[in-house]
This record gives C-alpha cells, sequence and structure tokens, in this order.
C-alpha cells in the first residue's frame, strides 16, 4: 500500500512539474526558453527530442516529442522521464484573460525512473521549485497562473528504487487526475500491474496544490486486486508520512498477495481481514495500534511497531483467543517438515533463511494454539530474533497436559543449530514423547528437566548430533507392549507394565540417550534400567531388571527384560542369560556368605568376616595370632 501511494505520488508530481515548465507559449523557441529556465531554477536538463508545435484542434495546445527531463545527481545518468509524445491542452477562454488552465496532459509511452535517497528524498523533488498555493508554481512574479485540470497517462512504465532496496519495475500503469478546483480535492485513478494482473488505485487527495507543495493534507485511497481490497483514510504529505485509518480484507489472501507482487505460502488461500490506525514516518517507522487480524478462524488483537531499516525490526503485543495454524505447518511439510517421519526422521534440506529477513520482540498470549506437530493449551509466548538468531521463551506454555518453562533456540548465522533449557511438571509421558519423537508406549504424568542442542541441515541430521542431559519423575503410570509382573508371576495387566512410580536420568551424545538408573517401582517388586535409546537412528537397546522382594527374605528372582530394535516394532524378550549369570552370582554370593560365617565360628572370632575382607588374609592374620599366644605361654608369659 506504500509503495503504491508513493508511486501514484510520484507520477502525479512529476507530470505537474513537466506541464507547467513546457506550458508558457508554442513553438520551439518558447519550449527552449522553459527548458533553460528549467535548468537554471532546479539544475534538471529538460530536452526536446523532436518537435515543439502548436496545435488549434481537436485540443487547443502544444505537442513535443521525445521529451526528456534529467534525473537528479545522485540517481544516476538515466532520465527521470521520458516520453514519446506529450501532448498539453488549454482552455483558449481563460488564456485570452492571461490564466492558464491546462484542460488535458496526455503522455503516449512515458518511462518514470524514480528513485529515493538515504534521506528519503525521492528524485522528483526538484530544489528552488514548488506551486504555490492555488496551483501557481513559484518563482518570479511575472509566471502565469498555472492550473491544471486533467491528466492522463496511457502505457506507461516504472522502475522505482528505494534507497537498499532492489529495484521495482512496473510496465503498462495507467493514470489519469481529475483536478477541476486549484484549490480543492484531486482524484486520481491509476491502474498498476506489479505482477501482471491489474491493480486499481481510487484515490482523493484535499487540497492538492498545498499537498505538492509539502504540506499534510487529507488522503482517501481504495486499492483494488483480484481477491482482495483495500483502504487507508486519514493524511498524509508528499513525502509519504502518513496517518489515519488502514483496512484490507481479502476472500483469498493468496490471490491478493500475487496480484500485488508479494511472496506468500499457499496455506494463506483463505479469508483474510486486518485493520488498525496506522502512522508512517519518512525515517521509515510503522506504528499500528487498535490492530486487529482475522486469518481464516484465527483471530489476533494488539499493536505493533516496524523500522524499515537495512534489515526491517518488528516489536509487538499481541493476544488471541483459539489458534489453529495446523494447515500452515502442513503447508511446509514434506520432506522439509519438522515432524517424526516412520520409520526414519526427514531428510529434506531445512530452509531457515526466514530466521534473516527481519528482527523482532513479539509478546503472544492466546487461549490455545494448535500447530502441524504440537497442541498448547493457555500460554504465553515471547520470540526474540536477531540477526538470524531466534530465541522462543515459554512464560510458561501449558503443553502436553502440563506446563514448561524455558527457551528454544535456532540460530542460522553460521549453519542451522537448535537447542533448548526447559524445565516441565505434570506433563503427559504419552503426548510428549509422541507428538516430538512418534514414542506413544510410556505413559504418566512427570516432571523434569531438558537441555538439549543439535546442529544440521535436516531434521534427522540434527537428531543424529544431539547432545544434552536431563531427569524426569513420574508418579502412577504403564508401559504399554509388555507386561513384567506376568512375566515374573502369574496374572499381569492385559500387555502393559503398571509402575507406582518411575525415576531416571540421562545424558545424550551423538544423537543417543544414555540411561544407567532407572528406577521403577511396581506392586510387589521393583525394576532398574539402563542402556541406549538412540534418538537419531529411532532404535532401543535397553535392559529392564525387575526384582522379586518377599517379606522376611532377600532378593530371590531376576528375570531382566532386553529390549532392542526400531521404535515402531521393538524386539521385547527375557534375557534369560543375564537372569542365569545373576543367579549363579546370587548363589556364588551365598555360599561366600555362609563360608566366612563357619570361618568366622570355628576360628572363635568375635565379629563376622567382612565381604571385603579376604580369607586367607584372615586365616594367615589367625594363624600368626595363634603362634604367638603360643609362644608366649612357652615362655612363661601370660
Amino acid at each position: 500500500m506504500k509503495l503504491i501511494i508513493r508511486v501514484v505520488t510520484a507520477l502525479v508530481l512529476t507530470v505537474v512539474v513537466l506541464a507547467a515548465l513546457v506550458l508558457l507559449l508554442p513553438g520551439e523557441k518558447i519550449a527552449r526558453l522553459a527548458a533553460d529556465q528549467l535548468e537554471t531554477q532546479t539544475g534538471r536538463k529538460l530536452d526536446f527530442g523532436g518537435k515543439v508545435r502548436f496545435t488549434f484542434w481537436p485540443t487547443l495546445g502544444v505537442k513535443a516529442d521525445a521529451v526528456t527531463i534529467s534525473n537528479a545527481d545522485w540517481a544516476g545518468p538515466e532520465p527521470m522521464l521520458r516520453a514519446e509524445r506529450l501532448t498539453i491542452g488549454v482552455s483558449a477562454a481563460e488564456l485570452l484573460q492571461g490564466d492558464v488552465r491546462v484542460t488535458e496532459v496526455s503522455a503516449i509511452l512515458p518511462h518514470l525512473n524514480l528513485a529515493t535517497n538515504a534521506e528519503g528524498t525521492g528524485n522528483w523533488v526538484m530544489g528552488g521549485t514548488g506551486a504555490a498555493p492555488g496551483g501557481a508554481p513559484g518563482g518570479g512574479g511575472g509566471a502565469l497562473p498555472l492550473r491544471i485540470e486533467a491528466v492522463e497517462l496511457t502505457g506507461a512504465s516504472l522502475r522505482y528504487a528505494a534507497h537498499g532496496q532492489e529495484p521495482v519495475v512496473m510496465k503498462n500503469i495507467d493514470l489519469s487526475l481529475l483536478w477541476p478546483d486549484p484549490a480543492g480535492t484531486a482524484s486520481a485513478k491509476a491502474t498498476l500491474r506489479p505482477a501482471g494482473e491489474p491493480v486499481d488505485v481510487d484515490a482523493e487527495i484535499g487540497t492538492f496544490a498545498g499537498f505538492l507543495a509539502g504540506e499534510v493534507s487529507s488522503v482517501g485511497a481504495t486499492v483494488t486486486a483480484p481477491g482482495g481490497k483495500g483502504r487507508f483514510d486519514g493524511h498524509a504529505d508528499i513525502n509519504g508520512e502518513a496517518s489515519g485509518r488502514l483496512t484490507f480484507g481479502a476472500e483469498d489472501a493468496l490471490q491478493t498477495g500475487v496480484a500485488l507482487g508479494v511472496f506468500l505460502p499457499d496455506a494463506l488461500a483463505q479469508k483474510a481481514v486486518f485493520g488498525a490506525d496506522v502512522t508512517y514516518t519518512a525515517d521509515g517507522r510503522l506504528s499500528m495500534r487498535d490492530l486487529a487480524l482475522e486469518l481464516g478462524a484465527n483471530r489476533l488483537t494488539g499493536a505493533a511497531d516496524v523500522e524499515f531499516n537495512d534489515r526491517p525490526s518488528i516489536t509487538a503485543q499481541l493476544q488471541g483467543g483459539a489458534l489453529d495454524f495446523s494447515r500452515y505447518a502442513a503447508g511446509h511439510g514434506g520432506a522439509g517438515s519438522g515432524g517424526p517421519a516412520r520409520r526414519g526422521w526427514p531428510e529434506g534440506v531445512i530452509d531457515a533463511s526466514a530466521l534473516g529477513l527481519a528482527d523482532a520482540a513479539v509478546d503472544l498470549a492466546f487461549d490455545s494454539l494448535r500447530t502441524g506437530g504440537l497442541t498448547l493449551g493457555a500460554s504465553k509466548l515471547n520470540l526474540t530474533v536477531e540477526r538470524s538468531r531466534a530465541v522462543l521463551n515459554f512464560l510458561p506454555a501449558a503443553m502436553f497436559g502440563g506446563q514448561v518453562q524455558g527457551q528454544v533456540v535456532a540460530n542460522n548465522r553460521s549453519g542451522l543449530s537448535v537447542g533448548g533449557n526447559l524445565t516441565f511438571t505434570g506433563i503427559r509421558l504419552e503426548r510428549a514423547l509422541g507428538e516430538t519423537a512418534g514414542y506413544d508406549r510410556l505413559n504418566g504424568e512427570a516432571l523434569g528437566a531438558l537441555e538439549f542442542l543439535g546442529s544440521g541441515n535436516s531434521v534427522a541430521a540434527i537428531m543424529r548430533s544431539l547432545s544434552g542431559k536431563g531427569w524426569l519423575e513420574a508418579g502412577k503410570g504403564f508401559f504399554t507392549g509388555f507386561d513384567l509382573e506376568q512375566l515374573m508371576r502369574s496374572g499381569g495387566n492385559g500387555g502393559s507394565t503398571v509402575f507406582d512410580q518411575l525415576t531416571a536420568s540421562y545424558t545424550i551424545e551423538g544423537g543417543n540417550l544414555g540411561n544407567e538408573d532407572l528406577l521403577v517401582l511396581l506392586k510387589g517388586f521393583r525394576a532398574d534400567g539402563k542402556g541406549r535409546i538412540g534418538l537419531g537412528a529411532r532404535d532401543l537397546d535397553y535392559l529392564f531388571t525387575p526384582q522379586i522382594v518377599r517379606a522376611g527374605r532377600d532378593q530371590v528372582l531376576t528375570i531382566p527384560v532386553r529390549i532392542t530394535g526400531p521404535w515402531e516394532d521393538p524386539d521385547i524378550r527375557p534375557d534369560f542369560g543375564q537372569a542365569l549369570q545373576t543367579r549363579i552370582d546370587d548363589v556364588e554370593q551365598e555360599a561366600k556368605d555362609r563360608v566366612r560365617q563357619k570361618l568366622a565360628e570355628e576360628l572363635n572370632l568375635e565379629t563376622e568376616i567382612a565381604p571385603e575382607q579376604d580369607i586367607n588374609d584372615v586365616l594367615k592374620q589367625r594363624i600368626e595370632q595363634e603362634a604367638r599366644d603360643q609362644l608366649l605361654k612357652l615362655l612363661g608369659g601370660d
């Protein structure tokens, strides 16, 4: 919208200035004098490559062929304006009375080369001249008062290069301007084709003469494009500063964006409504207050500020109700999406270049949010983006049935990396593991902490590179897929292992999660666990060691269970070799304990032999002690 308003303004102002300078009297000699006066007053050179002639019919006025006007010194050597033919018609009655009323200004195949410098000044702004109130050109007092009633451009083209930005090229532009009252309102209609499809602009500018002179004037403009329409009502000046109410509505935002030459994702092919009180300043600052945005069934309200620097900077505070962005995530799915894929993580390259498009600091609160892979409850989030590094803070976020606090970071400054430092409480393990890793066999409510870091240009590469650490504790829950209680004794739980408590800590290295201290308390027995969980390879190599404990006795039975294979279809079976080794170790230990007890009795020791003591050393010490005692008796000692 801002670009279209500035382009139309520049077109109108350029034609007005050109007409005011050419239209003095007909003839090549007078035209040459006009050109000299333009160069003296503004430093711009006006050339006529063809004839300049007076016309009587059908229009009283002047025709000039091959007209060019030079550019500002800083804008390059190409002319600011070039036209194959320029026709200017005047009212004969007013001309006889010393008043110049332009009834027609038309140009055939004009081309405008427009640009702005670092200060935001356009090359169409010519120093030393300006329209005085009432439409009279500035300059000497002998100049004829000038009134321009109508301007018509057909088949125009332009190149617009804002400072520090890629040039915008438009072709086949039509423009008409009606300005019947020199002290009143001007109406302008323009048809632009930034991407081939017509975009119509219908604008009204109050006190147009003052607007051209740099004064602030009332402005109303409607932009109609395929699929949508926008409206601005407020005030603006020739330098582009504006304030007022901006509204936009589209039945198909994607279609409208394509017509305006704006790239949008396919998921935006739906209804969109926008409204805000806006203020734009010449130094490139845009503020939006009382902002309301509807996209499909989603609605956001709040305020935002944008600074249009080399890299735009966005600050916003937004609130939403029930938000559903799952279709947008689905639109970017496929090989490069972030969700888990059966039998492997996606290998497609992740395009994270969007992190470098703008800096941002956005606060967002909502009642609920659905994305392609996650569902959040009432949450507060803070997103900061600075030089291709994004930090998402959970303040907290309602997630997986509980709450998550901390931050997640995505850094694309020198290759893509992701990391996080999170604490959580009350989360459902089956939802957390299922939605993030595709593993839903572990059920229960847990609390804990997680630190992680990964890098790579695909989801698969990131998962294979993960490192970090964490811990978790869970109350009552269950594993699905195997039944330890049925394995250890009669009965069972229908293929699930029900536990009363679960605790574990872990480390992550090279995409593998390692754990050595899993403790699961079950009804009547316990299970320890250790092993590897392949986060990158999506596989398992884990050993559960359940132990039945009977009242009044030590552990009597241990049957380890080994889990191996892919997450989707793991192999779960008792490890009888490990069980036998455990039982052999138990028997051996029991035998050693009995030997120590019997030896202590035979040697009349006051204390039992400790397990860590060597039996040979005990026997040697006892023999030495006995020898000393007998020797003392022999020598007559006590």
